[in-house]
């Protein structure tokens, strides 16, 4: 449909154009050889506008392409002047006993004046291409806009449920406190939880500090629900003022939680955070679970991969082993 409404909207033009030029020439009156070399002369044009419309122009109007958009020009020229000349030349002679130029024009004589003659139909197709290009721009704004209108509009709408979460753990908290302390202290992790989840900065990156009390505060919290049982080694190093990309470590223990074994002495989640040099390693290792798995969806690891791809293109590594025994990823950043 869409080709159809374009076809339809040159073939209109076209006859505008040619309509109101043929309408004047029969108003005024001509000879046969004024419509002869008329309608040669627009049937090539016609054929130089298409050339410069749907090959040239889209195909090297564009930055580092000056080199290719002039020889598709001269290309383009050196099209029309042979087509002119075979057509009114050549086949108009041979079929009609006409042709345009006297017999002592010169080689340069006729190429100058046919570039003179192709200019304009080299002129329009850029200037349709370039209004056609905007209309489409435009339209593309109008489309991002609009995906950004509806983008922060779920933003907002997101917001206010983990809002109310919060400020009603806060509540929860105070009418667990004479029940039962630990019920309390497990409301109070989840509250600290969810309130860092709802803290944001302009640049998306954290205090590494504060990233890795986050990381505590989720490991304490799983403590709470498997203790006694509960074996996990969280082990940092070289934390000092350095920033991080707010809770993309956060789905690597998430993962060894919800896929792991947590109650196994012998072979315990290790957690080690080692930052040396502007270079950040974390490694989380877990015996992997053989039991029947939890299918909610997490944040998961297609989501973790594309975060690192566009917040840390070419700054990260992300090593993933599995020996069908134990699970270990490894992170690599540069900070």
């Amino acid at each position: 449909m869409k080709a159809i409404k374009t076809i339809s909207i040159h073939i209109i033009c076209w006859v505008l154009v040619l309509g109101y030029f043929y309408g004047g020439v029969l108003i005024n009156g001509t000879t046969f050889n004024r419509i002869a070399f008329s309608i040669s002369m627009n049937f090539i044009q016609l054929i130089e506008f298409y050339i410069c419309y749907l090959w040239v122009y889209p195909k090297f109007l564009k930055k580092n392409k000056v080199p290719q958009l002039i020889g598709g020009i001269l290309l383009t020229m050196a099209v029309f002047i042979s087509l002119r000349y075979v057509i009114e030349e050549v086949i108009y002679l041979k079929w009609l006993g006409i042709h345009n130029y006297s017999d002592g024009v010169t080689l340069w004589g006729y190429v100058s004046d046919n570039i003179y003659w192709s200019i304009a139909y080299i002129v329009v197709p850029a200037a349709v291409y370039g209004i056609q290009q905007s209309f489409k721009s435009e339209q593309v704004n109008r489309k991002l806009k609009e995906e950004v209108v509806k983008a922060e509009l779920s933003f907002l709408k997101s917001q206010i449920n983990p809002h109310f979460l919060y400020n009603t753990l806060n509540y929860v908290y105070s009418l667990a406190i004479p029940v039962s302390d630990k019920l309390a202290n497990a409301v109070l992790r989840l509250s600290d939880l969810m309130r860092y989840t709802l803290n944001d900065s302009p640049d998306g990156k954290v205090a590494l500090d504060k990233e890795v009390e986050y990381l505590e505060s989720y490991v304490a919290l799983f403590k709470m629900r498997f203790e006694p049982k509960f074996y996990v080694d969280f082990i940092t190093e070289g934390i000092a003022d350095q920033k991080i990309a707010s809770l993309i470590l956060i789905p690597f223990v998430e993962n060894a939680f919800k896929h792991g074994v947590v109650n196994d002495e012998t072979q315990p989640v290790r957690i080690k955070l080692k930052v040396q040099h502007k270079r950040l390693s974390f490694e989380v290792s877990n015996k992997i679970s053989h039991a029947q798995k939890d299918h909610s969806s997490g944040v998961g690891m297609v989501n973790i991969h594309r975060r690192l791809d566009l917040i840390y293109p070419e700054k990260h590594e992300l090593l993933i082993s599995n020996n069908g025994n134990t699970y270990k990823s490894t992170l690599i950043l540069n900070l």
